[in-house]
Formats: C-alpha cells, sequence, structure tokens
C-alpha cells in the first residue's frame, strides 16, 4: 500500500508519433486498465494515453480528507509515480502544452494535487468528482502558474466521498494559480462518471 511500483499502460497513438499525451488516474479500488476504457467516450485521437497501477489499486489508504500524514508514505510514492509518468512525456518531446490530466474520484484527487503543486500551462485538467487533499488546505504547497490551463471539476451535489466545500476550496486556489476553472455540479448524481461528464470534457478540455 505504500509505495508504488513503477509500473503504468500505454495506450492510444505510438509514442513516436504522438503529439500530446493524457495521464489518466484511476479511482480506489479501481484500475488503469478500467480508466483507459473512457477512451471510447473521449476526443483523444493522436494522443498517447498513460494510465500507472496504484498497488493494491489504491493510491493512499485513507480519505482525502485525511490530515496529508496519515496517508503518508502511500500519497508521497503515488505523487511521485505520476512525477515519473510526466517525465516519459518530457523525454519524448511532448511540451507541457500538449499534457492533459484526467482522474475519478480518488485519482482526480491525486490529480488535482499533483497538477497544483507543479501548476504549469498544460492542454487541460479533468477532475471527475475530486478535490485536493488534506485535513485544511495550505496554500504554501502549491506553486507555479497554469497560465489559463482549461480546468474541468465536476460532482454530484451530495457525493458520499468529496464534500462540495472542498471542491469549492480547491476551485480557489486553482484559479489563484490562474487556472481557467469550470465547474459543473449535478443534483443528485451517483458516484460514477456520466455520458454528460464526458461530453463537458470533450466540449471544454479536449477539443
Amino acid at each position: 500500500m505504500y509505495t508504488h511500483e513503477k509500473q503504468f499502460i500505454q495506450a492510444g497513438k505510438l509514442a513516436a508519433h504522438a503529439k500530446k499525451a493524457v495521464v489518466l488516474l484511476h479511482g480506489r479500488g479501481s484500475t488503469a486498465q478500467g480508466i483507459l476504457s473512457l477512451q471510447r467516450h473521449l476526443q483523444l485521437e493522436g494522443a498517447l494515453l498513460l494510465a500507472p497501477q496504484a498497488t493494491n489499486n489504491s493510491w493512499y489508504p485513507y480519505s482525502f480528507l485525511a490530515p496529508v500524514d496519515t496517508n503518508q508514505p502511500a500519497l508521497g510514492s503515488a505523487l511521485a509515480l505520476v512525477e515519473e509518468v510526466v517525465a516519459e512525456t518530457v523525454k519524448l518531446g511532448i511540451q507541457s502544452e500538449n499534457l492533459y490530466f484526467l482522474g475519478f474520484s480518488q485519482g482526480a484527487c491525486l490529480t488535482l494535487e499533483y497538477v497544483a503543486r507543479h501548476a504549469k500551462r498544460y492542454g487541460g485538467i479533468v477532475a471527475f468528482t475530486g478535490g485536493l487533499i488534506g485535513k485544511s488546505l495550505t496554500q504554501s504547497n502549491y506553486q507555479g502558474d497554469f497560465a489559463g490551463t482549461p480546468v474541468l471539476l465536476t460532482s454530484g451535489d451530495n457525493d458520499p466521498h468529496v464534500p462540495l466545500h472542498r471542491i469549492e476550496e480547491s476551485v480557489v486556489i486553482l484559479r489563484d494559480l490562474g487556472a481557467a476553472v469550470t465547474t459543473e455540479i449535478y443534483p443528485g448524481k451517483p458516484h460514477s462518471i456520466s455520458a454528460d461528464e464526458t461530453l463537458l470534457a470533450n466540449e471544454l478540455v479536449f477539443s
């Protein structure tokens, strides 16, 4: 649970021919293969898809609202694995403005935490039901400039795992870092990814 093996699945465009890359982070209890199944619903043509796999299918042991220290060292290991995947795209010559991130649930939280700690102009970021990590958020943990990167956060209005107030707090920090944030909150939406959310992601981020 505490150290993540350095493994990830590649899909989509062959690395040598890809002009852009998408890092996809699965939710707790799911798999890299599971999150890659989203490619059928997203406009990812011409993109190299990179999906890391969490050890024991979980990026960190406790709720993302727990104090950060209680989720260590797993959280640090998970962030380091995302960094390694990003380093792979750099080796391929893919610029950060052609690098995209997408995550669901625990993977959405990890996605937002990683990009907010390394804010720069990315192609775009999609967080399906997630927020920044910690019992309370510390602005000094986050740095850089998104330079107008489009960011989409979606969730249900009463999600059992991700409270609305944390999404709102996260939006404030992301906007302070220069992101162009769109939020869409759905009444009564279950803890899953809906067709409307993937349509929005295509329209606002991947188109």
